[in-house]
């Protein structure tokens, strides 16, 4: 038997941490078996004694403490005090953390198969654990077996691991596949039970169909999914329906929906996938992203004349800056030119040939500053001027500034006209969505009402209470999904629903030029949803593979 359990912990091959549960074995027997232990791999051995008085949660709970479980290997001899009480008590830890070599010392050699079957008929070894026996046959030999079982009332099946003879081993790991999953891949018929999600009562006659592509449409994808799961694995699949993914109740303390299902073993797989939530990952398993899936802010984009001034936007900053700077240095040019004219005017002129008087002509323009502003504000609005400059060096000068001023003007208006068409770029965040004066809607679901609820992230609590809850009295603002798809489309409306179910009814109902100038803005801070199962499941890794 020592040499039998020295061949196991050398074939397993992997860093262990030996622990002999027992107080049945004498100090030589000790010694013996950290012998072995040491030379079949240097692995770390250490006896904890058992008896009829032990307390089994406090000597799991040491065995918990251990960060690498997945390396213990326990030894424990069924014919010590307490062991099968101990072996029965184990619970989930036969089958997902630690190894366990099984040795019974009542069975004789020679011993058939059955025997093994009546100790661990009560055994919750299931289909992921990895539970070793030693069955005693005759002759000194010794075969050693995997043992598991599919379900918790399914028969006992053993895998043939390795046959030992007195001092030597006859055949090793006979195991077709190291990979237990891989190995086990087959679940003999076993039903699984799976709970999903149905928001619409219809949706159950139209599972796989293809009908109502938008209604409960991440169910609708799992559920096929699920049936090729089922028959890789080669089980067979019980729906249960329920109405929500499931939250906790903070008053009863219990998880409702489909959450409650798993937590409460009601059910082995959640077969409509899961947003990640802080508080689900203690109660669930996340085992793959299956279906990807994006809820948004969906909304035409607004006229830009709705969120800026178009009339400073045709030109920027340092053109207007450029524009001014010419206005004003045409008018001190012209003043600086009308007051030099003058100057040498007035010296020419003599007794037989005086000045004409300031107001001989009320439409010449005269050397004061006032007049001269007051003609190129007249030429910057292309109104003209009722003033004019009488020489030829001041007309040119008002000709050229006329000139440029009517070019500026042309592109001033032909911007104009573009920017009143041009759809607005500003709302770009949850910040910007939150300052817009666009009204707010979103897709009546069971998640939507949750998250926005429940949102704590001050931009989002903001949006929900200003502009969900507080425009809509807390109801008016969850819309039915075609009701909000078609206020998108009068404008001016924010919709928050799954994309891929907006848009099949906007490609559906919408002319080509509306669906031109959409844009989406992100609410949920969630990743895509991935599939669920039980915590703890024994169907972990052969799911996760399949």
């Amino acid at each position: 038997m020592v040499g039998a359990i020295g061949a196991v912990l050398q074939q397993i091959d992997s860093p262990l941490k030996v622990t002999f549960l027992t107080d049945c074995w004498t100090q030589g027997e000790h010694r013996a078996y950290t012998t072995i232990g040491l030379l079949a791999g240097e692995h770390l051995c250490r006896f904890v004694s058992t008896n009829a008085n032990t307390n089994i949660e406090d000597l799991f709970a040491v065995l918990d403490e251990d960060n690498e479980s997945h390396q213990t290997l326990i030894v424990l001899d069924l014919s010590c005090n307490a062991s099968e009480r101990l072996l029965l008590e184990a619970g989930t830890r036969l089958y997902t953390k630690f190894r366990w070599l099984l040795v019974d010392s009542r069975i004789a050699e020679g011993s058939d198969w059955e025997q093994w079957q009546q100790v661990l008929k009560n055994c919750p070894a299931l289909v992921s654990s990895e539970v070793f026996a030693i069955v005693p046959e005759s002759e000194g030999a010794v075969r050693v077996v995997q043992v598991y079982r599919v379900a918790r009332d399914s028969e006992l099946l053993a895998e043939e691991f390795l046959l030992w003879r007195s001092d030597r081993m006859v055949r090793e790991d006979l195991r077709t596949e190291m990979v237990t999953a891989v190995r086990r891949q087959n679940l003999h018929g076993h039903t699984l039970r799976a709970s999903m999600v149905i928001t619409n009562p219809e949706t159950i006659h139209h599972l796989s169909d293809y009908r109502d592509k938008h209604i409960d449409t991440i169910t609708k994808v799992n559920y096929i999914l699920t049936n090729y799961l089922a028959s890789y694995l080669g089980a067979s699949v019980n729906y249960t329906r329920v109405s929500t993914w499931g939250y906790y109740n903070s008053t009863t303390g219990l998880w409702d929906g489909m959450i409650g299902e798993l937590v409460h073993g009601a059910a082995d797989l959640g077969a409509s996938p899961l947003f990640f939530t802080t508080d689900r990952i203690a109660v669930i398993e996340y085992l793959a992203m299956t279906s990807e899936t994006r809820s948004k802010f969906i909304f035409r984009s607004p006229k830009l004349s709705y969120t800026d001034n178009v009339f400073v936007l045709p030109f920027d900053t340092h053109v207007w800056a450029c524009i001014i700077a010419v206005i004003v240095g045409s008018s001190l040019l012209l003043l600086l030119t009308l007051w030099a004219e003058r100057r040498v005017t007035g010296s020419q002129a003599t007794a037989s040939n005086p000045p004409p008087p300031a107001n001989a002509d009320a439409s010449t323009l005269l050397p004061n500053l006032r007049d001269t502003l007051l003609m190129m504000y007249g030429a910057s609005c292309q109104q003209g001027s009722a003033m004019l400059p009488s020489s030829c060096s001041a007309r040119a000068i008002t000709m050229l500034i006329f000139t440029v001023l009517m070019f500026l003007y042309a592109s001033y208006s032909a911007n104009i006209v573009a920017l009143l068409q041009s759809p607005s770029t500003k709302i770009r965040s949850l910040e910007d969505l939150l300052a817009s004066r666009l009204k707010f809607g979103v897709h009546d679901t069971v998640f939507n009402r949750y998250y926005f609820t429940h949102a704590t992230e001050p931009t989002r609590k903001a949006l929900y209470e200003q502009k969900i809850h507080g425009a809509g009295g807390g109801g008016d603002s969850f819309l039915e999904l075609e009701q909000g798809i078609e206020r998108i489309r009068q404008g001016l409306y924010a919709f928050h629903v799954e994309q891929g179910v907006g848009y099949k009814v906007i490609s559906e109902t919408y002319q080509e030029d509306e669906k031109c100038g959409l844009q989406e803005i992100q609410y949920l801070q969630v990743i895509d949803p991935y599939y669920a199962i039980q915590k703890n499941s024994p169907f972990k890794e052969h799911i996760k593979i399949g």
